[in-house]
């Protein structure tokens, strides 16, 4: 049984890349992962369900909001 029933078997969506000193990088110009991290509406999709830890989470949520700053990703559905 799907730790989500409700959503069925998904995938794994790897976020974060390490770098060479060890620490998590998520890049905000990489907008086709980004569009993955959120749901049909615009909204950034939860710690569990991305399977992220507290530190990621914190570092994708900046990273899609950038990205909506710059209006490389929209804020709401009306145009994903």
């Amino acid at each position: 049984m799907s730790k989500f029933p409700r959503f069925g078997n998904t995938q794994k969506i790897r976020v974060a890349h390490s770098s060479s000193t060890g620490d998590t990088i998520v890049d905000w110009k990489d907008v086709e992962t980004l569009r993955k991290l959120m749901s049909p509406n615009g909204k950034i999709l939860g710690r569990k369900r991305l399977s992220t830890s507290a530190a990621e989470q914190r570092k994708v949520a900046q990273a899609i909001k950038r990205a909506r700053y710059m209006a490389l990703l929209p804020y709401t559905s009306a145009t994903l």
